[in-house]
């Protein structure tokens, strides 16, 4: 569920989250639920940039951010790598491919959450 990425982080680090939410499964939900939301509204918009740099640099930061606190930190590694390289087609295929180990563990924390 919170296997490493290959190239070294944790796609979820729940560790991490729970230090923050003091254990409260409902506020991990509704954290894990909400980044779910904008790893795919980013992902949307990622798409849609065309030329503008600085709209891709704060897409990329916003959502290494939005990751990085809530413990997923593999893909704000993805996304850090990404934000200095606008438009790179290797930086996307990074930030998606992560982003769908990112969401495949977020759906299985969340079902471990539920079942709890």
């Amino acid at each position: 569920m919170t296997e490493p990425h290959p190239a070294g982080p944790r796609l979820l680090d729940r560790d991490h989250l729970g230090r923050y939410t003091g254990g409260d499964a409902a506020l991990e939900a509704e954290l894990y639920g909400l980044l779910r939301g904008q790893i795919h509204s980013t992902l949307d918009a990622l798409g849609r940039t065309g030329g503008d740099e600085q709209l891709w640099r704060r897409l990329a930061h916003t959502l290494k951010g939005a990751s990085r606190g809530v413990g997923a930190f593999a893909l704000g590694e993805a996304c850090a790598h990404a934000e200095d390289r606008p438009h790179d087609a290797a930086a996307l295929a990074d930030i998606v491919s992560v982003s769908r180990e990112t969401l495949a563990a977020i759906d299985e924390t969340l079902a471990a959450l539920k079942a709890a």
